[in-house]
């Protein structure tokens, strides 16, 4: 499949747009399973499993920031108790950031390839069906869940990406948040070009896995146009890939299961998980 799909959002719901990052000073919900799958403070990841015997659908999330250490994963984790309710089991990764040692490349992209990995190993305990498992991330972890498709890491099927910064060399063109992706791979794309190749996912399609892009058509703080460039170039790979762009949606109203938006990223992952 591929369309590109402008979402409306009717006029009384688009109202509720206002509250876009309130999401962030929600008190966090209380914590899933915390289990470590790498032996460093930051090598972990939280488990939430619905109600009940049966194995069933999971998703390996990875949290934004701007891969930075200054967000970590609890402001993702009202997106994880509502995936949870809705019948998929979440295993939130945490991983090192800039600021936190080893962070950046490629302490980053081990960690999350390790925590991805290490579901197979719950599932031996928890009732999880691999064959049922997708990867979703947002903003920085957009990326981050792009990226994991072509890493060998689990099997994938599909990828729910939120917004995410999947044009590295753009980002890097753009400054986005002071430039963070300098900082990330550790120079420019003429200093260190095979760190961008092995990393953007705009670099790497196809990647062979469904790919459901959502980005808020308002998003002030990744560009719209990054998705919809890495949308057209998925595309021509023939990658089945899609994009839907809420309409008055920023950032947040993507992890934020109050907002019109949300609707759109579960059912999403309910799609690539039937």
């Amino acid at each position: 499949m591929t369309r590109r799909t402008v979402l409306a959002i009717p006029a009384a719901a688009a109202l509720s747009q206002g509250n876009a990052q309130s999401i962030l000073d929600l008190a966090p919900p209380p914590a899933g399973q915390k289990i470590q799958y790498g032996p460093g403070e930051f090598q972990f990841g939280e488990l939430r499993v619905p109600p009940g015997h049966d194995p069933g659908p999971a998703a390996i999330v990875i949290h934004g920031g701007y891969w930075r250490a200054a967000y970590d994963l609890k402001h993702i984790g009202h997106l994880c108790e509502a995936l949870t309710r809705a019948g998929i089991a979440t295993w939130s990764l945490e991983y090192r950031r800039l600021g936190n040692p080893g962070g950046g490349w490629p302490g980053t992209f081990d960690d999350v390839k390790a925590g991805a990995s290490h579901l197979t190993k719950l599932a031996k305990s928890k009732a999880i069906d691999l064959n049922r498992v997708i990867a979703m991330g947002h903003s920085a972890g957009g990326q981050l869940a792009l990226w994991l498709c072509k890493q060998n890491a689990i099997a994938l099927r599909g990828v729910v990406a939120l917004a995410p910064v999947a044009d590295l060399r753009r980002a890097w063109a753009l400054k986005l948040s002071g430039n963070v992706v300098d900082e990330l791979l550790g120079g420019s794309p003429a200093k260190v070009p095979e760190r961008y190749r092995a990393a953007s996912p705009i670099e790497m399609v196809p990647l062979g896995v469904r790919q459901r892009v959502i980005h808020g058509a308002a998003d002030d703080v990744v560009p719209v146009s990054i998705s919809s460039g890495y949308f057209a170039a998925a595309r021509a790979k023939g990658d089945d890939a899609t994009l839907t762009e809420p309409v008055g949606a920023g950032h947040f109203d993507l992890i934020d299961p109050r907002s019109a938006a949300w609707s759109s990223v579960r059912d999403a992952a309910r799609g690539l998980l039937d």
